[in-house]
């Protein structure tokens, strides 16, 4: 867990929130594993997967599952047949962290108005900063 010091909230870098973090930092981590969650027999082969994620590229869509295979909630699987075919499916492990997810994608379907919401105040702000430079990140 985070620590407390003098009263005051630390993650450090090894705390497990950070870890956990870590696995949402690639962007379509948790949208591969919640497809696999849900796919028949819970396995899918790449271009299933890409077709089933509007916007992802085929780049992004390997390096992600690279990251996922070598993290080990996923599986990738290599039939011996010609053409060459290839499936991933969820390890054990996997599922255990696809749940949560589940929970977390839940709550957004249930609470559609709050992220409507959460959208229309972020295009306010970013209009209001587009138009007062003060408002605008200082650059480096």
């Amino acid at each position: 867990m985070p620590a407390w010091v003098e009263g005051k909230l630390f993650f450090y870098a090894d705390s497990p929130p950070r870890r956990l973090m870590e696995l949402f930092s690639v962007k379509w981590s948790t949208m591969v594993l919640h497809a696999l969650y849900h796919w028949p027999d819970e396995r899918a082969r790449t271009g299933e997967l890409q077709r089933s994620l509007q916007g992802i590229s085929k780049k992004m869509l390997f390096q992600t599952l690279k990251e996922l295979e070598m993290r080990g909630l996923i599986a990738r699987h290599v039939y011996d047949v010609i053409p060459p075919k290839v499936d991933y499916r969820l390890t054990p492990l996997g599922r255990t962290f696809a749940e949560p997810i589940e929970q977390m994608y839940q709550w957004g379907l249930d609470n559609q108005s709050a992220l409507d919401e959460m959208e229309a105040c972020y295009q306010a702000a970013s209009s209001e900063s587009a138009v007062d430079p003060s408002l605008q990140p200082k650059k480096p």
